[in-house]
């Protein structure tokens, strides 16, 4: 199959950036950031992936050390201190040396903790709800009055990710994590302003979204997220009210994307929904549609205009020339779960083979 008819593989351009082809490397927990500090051997893997053209997102880095997910998420990065903003240069460039365009996703995890936080802290979040799973930490409720300093630890982030060299940022708005936790009704109880109405509990996301593109501009940010996902007793009982009302908000805001899970995160049970439809046609930005594509779904979404880009998490995990291989409809390498989230700086992480075994 000749490569201009692959609808993954075709140009597109994400405002600044002139991307070669529509396949984004999703953001993805790797747990080998030691001490919350990025490793050197972050430069190979995310290299490895790395195309000319190519959009990566890295995985999920803590704004503060109020962020981090402690045993539940063990050695993930940061990005609030000096240190952490001198680790991510050596990998910034080395995807840049390659010809890619890397975005840092800034996270808080909110109440998702299974032990205290450092310091003997306990978790924070918009409610003092505990996940409904053995092992969770009770988290304590913010004031309004603190909201702020968390909507501040994201703006300083964003300042320091550039600071980093990174091309922009992704917002992690999903997955059951602080953003997504204020935007639940399920979870968000409060009777003040970030409580109560829609709007209310939008407020928190586009608060930290208003103050990040005052700080680096509309034209390097992107947020996740994922309104119709039930993520660690984060769920809606309006997903599709929610997912409207923050397109149409972040219109307001000029941000370069909007990155969106899918209602559901697989087809085994049978056709996709395409949940995203309205979305997608409200939002004037850049689309980015995750949740369990593959080469032929992919290809379907980008040639039927359901979205702009799509991103894949397993499937690059395990393939690092994923691009190459829709190219060529080769066969993949399957990935071992059991290794996502250990440690080692090599197995499960930078040993995955290409195709050409030289690379």
């Amino acid at each position: 199959m000749p490569e201009k008819s692959i609808p993954l593989l075709t140009p597109y351009n994400m405002g600044k950036f002139e991307l070669s082809h529509r396949i984004v490397l999703a953001p993805m927990t790797r747990s080998r950031s030691y001490g919350y500090v990025p490793q050197p051997h972050a430069a190979l893997y995310y290299s490895q992936r790395t195309t000319e053209g190519g959009l990566l997102i890295t995985e999920a880095t803590g704004v503060s050390d109020t962020a981090q997910g402690v045993t539940m998420y063990p050695e993930t990065p940061g990005i609030w201190t000096n240190e952490q903003v001198e680790a991510w240069k050596p990998i910034v460039k080395a995807v840049h040396d390659k010809g890619g365009i890397f975005f840092c996703q800034l996270w808080h995890v909110g109440r998702v903790f299974n032990v205290g936080q450092p310091n003997g802290r306990v978790p924070i979040g918009c409610s003092d709800k505990a996940i409904q799973q053995e092992g969770f930490f009770p988290p304590r409720r913010l004031r309004t009055d603190e909201i702020p300093q968390i909507v501040n630890d994201f703006r300083l982030a964003a300042r320091n990710a550039i600071d980093a060299g990174f091309d922009g940022v992704e917002i992690h708005g999903a997955a059951g994590y602080i953003i997504d936790q204020f935007m639940k009704d399920s979870v968000n109880d409060r009777t003040d302003e970030y409580g109560g109405s829609l709007e209310n509990r939008c407020r928190f996301p586009l608060e930290i979204v208003s103050a990040i593109v005052d700080e680096i501009g509309a034209d390097r940010v992107g947020i996740r997220l994922s309104p119709f996902a039930k993520f660690l007793d984060a769920y809606d009982s309006n997903p599709e009210a929610l997912a409207m009302y923050m397109v149409e908000s972040l219109n307001k805001y000029n941000i370069l994307y909007v990155h969106m899970f899918e209602a559901v995160m697989a087809s085994a049970d049978g056709p996709r929904p395409h949940s995203l439809s309205p979305m997608r046609k409200k939002f004037n930005g850049t689309f980015i549609a995750a949740g369990g594509f593959d080469r032929e779904e992919g290809n379907k979404v980008v040639d039927e205009n359901y979205t702009d880009l799509v991103s894949y998490g397993k499937m690059f995990l395990a393939n690092p020339d994923l691009p190459r291989r829709f190219e060529l409809d080769a066969p993949l390498n399957k990935y071992d779960y059991t290794t996502f989230y250990t440690p080692d700086p090599v197995i499960g992480y930078t040993d995955y083979p290409f195709l050409d075994s030289s690379a």
